[in-house]
């Protein structure tokens, strides 16, 4: 049995080969991603100068932030692969004739 049949750890994915996969295959994944930590840093920034509110609803409204940003970015995905997929060739098989 030759040693290129044998499974190791060096050829699995790595998580960055991973991210890096992910993001050119659905390129709004990582926009999601960097809006999910904006909103998140920006949230601990403000953190300080909340004033009177309460800490519950201060960290809720950032969650509800954080999460409208990338369910947000994801519908944007959705609908650009949509069109890509459906729509576009559409067009291009329309002009062909």
């Amino acid at each position: 049995m030759s040693s290129d049949d044998r499974w190791s750890a060096e050829e699995e994915d790595s998580q960055v080969s991973k991210l890096t996969r992910k993001a050119t295959d659905s390129p709004f994944v990582p926009v999601g991603m960097a809006g999910f930590i904006t909103v998140v840093g920006y949230g601990l920034y403000k953190l300080k100068y909340r004033g009177d509110q309460k800490m519950s609803v201060h960290l809720i409204h950032m969650r509800v932030a954080a999460q409208g940003f990338v369910v947000g970015a994801i519908t944007i995905g959705v609908l650009f692969s949509m069109y890509k997929d459906y729509v576009k060739p559409q067009f291009n098989s329309g002009a062909k004739k």
